[in-house]
């Protein structure tokens, strides 16, 4: 590391001007742009009465910004997807503080990125920082989530874990057609029959990205959006400013699908896109129809990625459902520091064999796709390419 870099924290992105983050970056990612990541903020969805305290890393060299990385203080780990309640359960039955941690993610974003932002650090640069940094401030711990894997040896007491997500690969098809002329005929035969079944119960759908949303629209979507979350018993992450605030700004990547029956929209799926990857965020509905969220979810999304010549779909984590409809089992990494030495073994132990079950766990997958032959991508795709 540069001996005149200088490593800070603040806790609002308005610290830093959007110029001076968006030089930092050539992600065309749309949850690291500075309009996503400031409507959070003001919005009020990440707050420290939330459990979300904004704690940026800021890294200059001679009063220059060189790196910036989102993070946040926790007090819980709700909205992350990289699980360590059973982490902090520990610590509770010892008697031991778990929280507050420093989380380095995109809040409710499961999706892997190059976090750091800058065009000369690596992210395994800013892991002693970060230790010195937790030992002085009384953090228990640090966490990077769905960042780019480290090719080099990892320090003492960082430990590496893995995920499975489903993500699918646009091999140069043409058409829908095309892409599902690769499956075996009895998957392409299912999934043929499953989108008659839209059509069969009378459902309409539209597509709108931007500025083709409606007040309307959006009031009918975050309608869904909160229903998904009240039927698990929890409140919704995200407030209806933030998605105002996101169709209001500049930028011009996200893409609403809603389903309506007898000219009521009764489902929806929203989006987002850069110039290489759709990414599936939100999905809720008014009424069951059979297939439904199938065609919002999945197939429009593939088709979108067709029409566009987007390369990665990530429609979002879990859901072993989406194999056979042919999304690819793909690692992710995490990368994680527990200050308390008496965890650190357990830690360990436990990263080295998830990551076996993960590798196995991957490979199990890859039997179930519906693809006539397997050749397949072996490792994830980045979803922001130098």
């Amino acid at each position: 590391m540069n001996t005149h870099l200088n490593i800070n924290f603040i806790n609002t992105i308005g610290q830093v001007t959007a110029k001076h983050w968006q030089n930092l970056t050539n992600s065309p990612c749309p949850f690291l742009q500075y309009d996503f990541l400031n409507a959070l903020e003001q919005s009020q969805s990440v707050t420290a009465e939330q459990g979300w305290q904004p704690h940026h890393l800021v890294a200059t060299t001679d009063n220059e910004v060189t790196a910036v990385m989102p993070m946040y203080l926790k007090s819980h780990s709700w909205g992350e997807y990289v699980f360590d309640w059973d982490w902090a359960e520990a610590f509770e039955r010892n008697g031991i503080d778990y929280y507050p941690k420093l989380v380095a993610t995109i809040p409710f974003t499961p999706v892997s990125s190059d976090k750091l932002l800058s065009a000369h650090l690596k992210i395994n640069d800013v892991f002693a920082p970060l230790i010195e940094h937790c030992q002085q401030k009384n953090i228990n711990s640090w966490h990077i989530l769905y960042c780019d894997e480290v090719l080099t040896a990892l320090p003492e007491h960082v430990y590496q874990r893995n995920t499975v997500q489903f993500h699918w690969f646009n091999r140069s098809y043409k058409t829908f057609a095309d892409f599902l002329s690769t499956f075996t005929a009895r998957k392409r035969k299912n999934t043929r029959k499953e989108r008659l079944s839209i059509t069969e119960q009378g459902i309409k759908i539209r597509q709108l990205k931007n500025r083709e949303i409606s007040q309307q629209d959006l009031k009918f979507f975050y309608l869904t959006y909160q229903l998904t979350y009240l039927k698990r018993g929890h409140q919704p992450h995200l407030s209806i400013k933030f998605f105002e605030l996101l169709i209001a700004s500049k930028t011009d990547n996200i893409l609403l699908i809603i389903a309506s029956n007898e000219q009521e929209d009764i489902a929806c799926a929203l989006f987002f896109f850069d110039d290489t990857q759709l990414y599936g965020r939100y999905w809720g509905c008014t009424k069951q129809v059979n297939n439904l969220h199938f065609e919002l979810c999945y197939y429009r999304g593939i088709e979108f990625c067709i029409k566009n010549q987007l390369q990665v779909f990530n429609p979002g984590t879990q859901g072993e459902h989406k194999i056979q409809r042919g999304f690819e089992p793909v690692l992710t990494h995490s990368y994680h520091w527990i200050k308390h030495p008496a965890f650190r073994t357990a830690v360990q132990d436990f990263c080295q064999q998830e990551q076996q079950q993960m590798l196995t766990y991957q490979q199990q997958c890859r039997q179930m796709l519906p693809f006539k032959q397997v050749t397949l991508t072996a490792t994830p795709v980045k979803a922001s390419p130098p």
